[in-house]
């Protein structure tokens, strides 16, 4: 596939990505600020404002995350514009989930201050989290593996 090819293959995955990210988060919480109520053993509907990232690491440190999440937006674009030759289509598709991921993290920051948050699971203790957040861990954790499968031939 030619390079121009796969550029334009990564940026529709990575509109796509971003649009239905902030469009169900959009229609997710607009619900739960009106009452809507969805809990079972395996997860629950709980909004909350998060100052932070991951963990609840770096609380109200909104400039820093805003300047990391842009660079490494930067970082992973530069990547696949200098790597078209040989990167694949599977690493352009999880690269761009992963750009998106960061993207509507980074715009619910610049937008709103922080980041909403609103998938809790209920078998376990484990943090708040979003729609950007499922995408930022599917990438990181598809591209891992496709390195490490790469490293194996």
């Amino acid at each position: 596939m030619q390079k121009t090819s796969k550029f334009i293959y990564f940026t529709i995955c990575f509109i796509f990505f971003i649009f239905t990210d902030l469009y169900l988060s959009n229609i997710l919480v607009e619900n739960l600020t009106h009452g809507y109520k969805l809990s079972n053993s395996v997860f629950s509907l709980n909004y909350i404002k998060n100052t932070g990232a991951a963990f609840s690491i770096l609380q109200n440190s909104r400039e820093l995350l805003i300047i990391l999440s842009m660079v490494a937006i930067v970082l992973l674009v530069m990547h696949v514009i200098h790597h078209l030759k040989s990167i694949s289509l599977k690493s352009c598709f999880f690269i761009a989930l992963l750009s998106a991921g960061i993207a509507g993290n980074l715009h619910e920051r610049i937008i709103y201050g922080y980041v909403r948050d609103y998938f809790q699971l209920n078998f376990i203790n484990f943090p708040v989290f979003n729609i950007s957040d499922i995408f930022i861990n599917i990438g990181v954790i598809v591209l891992i593996v496709l390195i490490l499968i790469k490293k194996t031939k």
